[in-house]
């Protein structure tokens, strides 16, 4: 390919790219600009804090000190770099290569530049200019040997960016069956989830126990033999983590920076070199699958026969037994019934909303070891209660994209909806149904786990149950009131909004913000108890569970009395909601 085809393919590419701005409105190419500017000064922020704190504050300190700096600044890379692998799991080209097959160009020199466009990520604006003037601050402070530390940090992030853009490549492949692709997200995300959260439990969860293992009242020298103790096992870890970074391609560069403070060139120079090789080889792999792909060799699966065999065709008994679509609720109208459930049927099948669910799951069984692991404090007995509160307004904050945008899930789905004679406060009453028995189940899980680590008394626990049912309605609520006025479309197989409107984004912002002021009410219970106390009162009068009981009665009364207005809101803006969530998004 010539440089005028080239040049034609990016001009074709940054147009369609503002057309894209373009459509999305005036607010929208605005934040883009904003967004970018804000990148491009935090990264030569962190190029001249790197510079400087390494030519003011490095050139004495000892090689360990280097090598951790650069542990870090290697862990933060990483760190960053997996967020945003999550936030885009399927390879989005920046040159549709499919489009460019009938042309003569090459499809290498479009792979290269698809490549160097993925390299417009967060982590590598943030993070390579700082590696960068950390390298040459060294250099200043500790002599010219500690420039081998540029091609050693640029060939780390050459070899992970190259593996990654493999393993997209490779799950842009295997994605090809959608069902397969939102399977396989829902599964590296809640893996991913579970790598980030395994440093918290460990430290939180089993390294709370040895922070304070000195006895009370030790002699100076069992204070001694304590501290040696301590240094000596400190030390130990630490060479053990020097020799399992030989091993670990992504930390051969805090082993080559600690090698070059102690005036040993061969480790960086090693590691240039198998960075170089392993990013190579990436690319060559990702290459040879982007060629495989575009040709139509999808991992070299046989295609499936169109004639089922004779045994296959053999027609299976009939299992006995009634689906979840064929329940019947208790003291529900049959029609509320049938939307709730048929919207948790859908949503057990949808792969992003069981990830949703995971997340919360692992966050607050995590949370859950971490209190488990630990003495529980000496709180007062009238501040349980609002611990309580708090813990269950938290379980109930992870469904806010739940409750906040009921209709953004259905789809075209909302069709139906639309058309069918059922009321529309049945319709919202089903969605609030499908909702509750997950909240229920987190609340009540976190109302277990503090109850037990609180040691609460029963009537409170007792309270906590109907307040948690007063949180739900609540959520409920202003859920319905914020699905009806400022719907959006959300992308098949995620949980992101897809070109969110600039009313619903700053709406939906605020909510969130303003989350704890719907679990207000649920406070005065058990503050309007603290006061009774506080006034010399009898104390074995319930106080807070008869006051929880009432508001969750006058909350159920309200949200009852308020489905006929939200139902009628609804049924006026049901057409505009349709064209919102239907909308085909590029």
């Amino acid at each position: 390919m010539n440089r005028e085809q080239l040049k034609t393919i990016l001009w074709l590419r940054w147009r369609l790219t503002r057309n894209q701005w373009q459509r999305a409105g005036g607010f929208g190419a605005v934040m883009a600009v904003i967004v970018a500017v804000c990148a491009v000064t935090l990264g030569a922020a962190t190029f001249v804090g790197g510079l400087i704190g390494a030519a003011l504050g490095l050139g004495d300190a000892k090689p360990v000190v280097v090598m951790g700096i650069w542990l870090g600044a290697t862990a933060a890379f990483l760190f960053f770099w997996l967020i945003g692998l999550v936030s885009e799991l399927q390879r989005s080209e920046t040159i549709d290569l499919q489009r460019l097959m009938h042309l003569p160009v090459a499809l290498g020199q479009m792979f290269v530049i698809n490549y160097v466009a993925s390299l417009l990520a967060l982590s590598i604006i943030l993070m390579v200019p700082a590696m960068t003037g950390l390298a040459l601050g060294l250099t200043f402070s500790r002599g010219p040997a500690m420039l081998l530390l540029l091609p050693l940090a640029w060939s780390m992030v050459f070899m992970i960016s190259a593996w990654t853009y493999c393993l997209r490549g490779w799950l842009a492949t295997m994605m090809s069956n959608p069902r397969r692709r939102r399977a396989i997200i829902m599964g590296i995300t809640l893996a991913f989830v579970l790598i980030f959260q395994l440093p918290n439990l460990y430290f939180n969860a089993f390294g709370g126990r040895k922070r304070f293992d000195r006895p009370k009242g030790a002699t100076p020298e069992e204070v001694q033999r304590d501290r040696a103790a301590r240094e000596a096992r400190d030390k130990a870890n630490v060479n053990q983590l020097i020799e399992v970074q030989k091993f670990i391609p992504p930390l051969w560069l805090p082993y080559g920076a600690l090698g070059l403070a102690e005036h040993r060139v061969l480790p960086a120079l090693l590691g240039t070199l198998g960075g170089l090789g392993l990013g190579a080889l990436g690319l060559r792999r990702a290459y040879r699958s982007t060629v495989r792909f575009y040709q139509g060799e999808t991992g070299g699966q046989a295609a499936a026969p169109l004639l089922p065999s004779a045994t296959s065709a053999k027609a299976s008994p009939a299992k006995a037994g009634k689906s979840l679509l064929e329940l019947r609720l208790p003291y529900v109208p049959e029609q509320a019934a049938a939307v709730a459930l048929g919207t948790f049927r859908s949503m057990l099948r949808a792969p992003e909303v069981k990830m949703a669910w995971g997340t919360a799951f692992i966050v607050t069984a995590i949370l859950g070891a971490s209190v488990f692991w630990r003495a529980a404090p000496k709180i007062p007995a009238a501040a349980k209660p609002f611990i309580v509160v708090g813990a269950m307004g938290f379980s109930l904050f992870m469904l806010v994209q739940f409750l906040a945008n009921q209709f953004g899930f259905d789809r075209q789905g909302f069709r139906a909806f639309v058309l069918s004679p059922v009321e529309r406060r049945l319709i919202l009453l089903g969605k609030n149904l499908a909702t509750w028995p997950v909240g229920a189940t987190f609340g009540l899980l976190v109302l277990a786990m503090i109850s037990f680590w609180l040691r609460l008394p029963i009537l409170a626990t007792v309270a906590a149950v109907f307040q948690l049912v007063t949180l739900l309605l609540l959520g409920s609520l202003a859920g319905n009131l914020l699905s009806i006025l400022v719907p959006f479309h959300i992308a098949v197989g995620s949980m992101k909004p897809t070109k969110m409107p600039a009313l619903a984004m700053l709406t939906m912002v605020l909510f969130q913000l303003l989350f704890p002021v719907v679990m207000v009410p649920v406070f005065v219970p058990p503050l309007l108890e603290l006061l009774w106390q506080l006034a010399g009162w009898p104390v074995l009068f319930p106080v807070n569970l008869i006051l929880s009981v009432l508001l969750a009665t006058l909350t159920a009364i309200l949200y009852w009395q308020t489905l006929g207005l939200f139902g009628r809101l609804l049924q006026r803006r049901e057409i505009k909601i349709l064209n919102i969530v239907t909308a085909e998004q590029e």
